[in-house]
């Protein structure tokens, strides 16, 4: 796959469809390599009209690690917004929103179609608060606003977010994955056990590094809450959500579409916190929903 360097950093992706199409760009979740967006969405998006990009965030996959930054202190972090003090991590989630802002401009892309899922959603909400400018349409997938009343994910959501996976022993990795996926993943659309074992050791073999998974939650933490920036966004925007997601419960997506004006809230029953292939045509609807309200506003101007 190419690689371009973007913010000072190298970011690996992967481009579907034309070039001269308007842009889907797909932002993943913490410790998510871009491999995690189905490539049968990407398709679908092409099938609809459009290019799709996703690629690998800092810290994960092939694209720039943060060696030098080591270990966040998360009980410092922690620490320092419960006294209302800056929280400080290795880097942001604005970093990260420059990130992807940053492959835009490396590929000569002017605006874009956003989606991002679970963490990628915080940040892609960030692309449209930071860079307006370049964004045409918002698609907040299974995220939230950072509102630290929201309920809080189940323990056993939580246990298996928090559990590193072992370095040195790949079939532990794999089975530490897949265990993950099956405690997070859709009640109502179970992926098989042997399809997991097929993603999972994909892409424990295409990079593990569950440091960079770290200082990624660690620049969630410090965000802090977000919607007193999100009250100010004009961008046609989508939150879809899982009704029984045990990780980022259906309240974030309540919460985060209350605070976009006008965007509109999709929640699925059964869908929890993962991609099954059988709501690949929910995700993509979902997106297309977002820029056929994007056309709509530009034909209405």
């Amino acid at each position: 796959m190419p690689q371009v360097q973007s913010n000072g950093i190298t970011i690996e992706y992967e481009s579907f469809g034309p070039a001269n199409r308007e842009t889907v760009l797909l932002i993943m979740g913490l410790g998510g390599q871009l491999t995690m967006w189905p490539t049968e969405l990407c398709n679908e998006l092409v099938h609809r009209g459009y290019r799709v990009i996703r690629f690998d965030n800092r810290d994960v996959g092939l694209s720039t690690k943060f060696d030098a930054a080591g270990m966040p202190d998360m009980a410092a972090i922690f620490g320092a917004l419960m006294s209302g003090q800056p929280a400080r991590a290795p880097y942001s989630l604005d970093d990260m929103a420059a990130d992807a802002i940053g492959l835009l401009d490396a590929l000569g892309i002017k605006r874009a179609h956003i989606a991002g899922a679970s963490m990628g959603g915080m940040i892609a909400q960030l692309v449209a608060i930071n860079y307006p400018d370049r964004v045409l349409s918002l698609t907040s997938i299974m995220s939230t606003t950072g509102n630290p009343t929201l309920p809080q994910a189940k323990p056993e959501a939580m246990a298996v977010l928090m559990t590193p996976a072992p370095e040195g022993d790949l079939e532990a990795a794999i089975a530490r994955g897949i265990n993950a996926w099956k405690v997070i993943g859709s009640p109502g659309f179970p992926t098989d056990e042997k399809i997991l074992r097929e993603w999972v050791g994909r892409d424990v073999k295409r990079s593990l590094y569950p440091v960079g998974t770290a200082r990624q939650m660690a620049a969630i933490v410090a965000n802090g809450d977000r919607r007193e920036k999100l009250k100010k966004l004009n961008v046609p925007a989508v939150v879809l959500h899982g009704g029984d997601d045990p990780l980022v419960p259906v309240d974030g997506g309540k919460d985060t579409a209350a605070n976009i004006p006008g965007a509109e809230l999709i929640v699925v029953p059964g869908m929890g916190h993962d991609f099954p292939i059988a709501l690949v045509k929910t995700f993509a609807d979902a997106i297309t929903t977002a820029t056929s309200r994007a056309a709509k506003s530009k034909a209405a101007e």
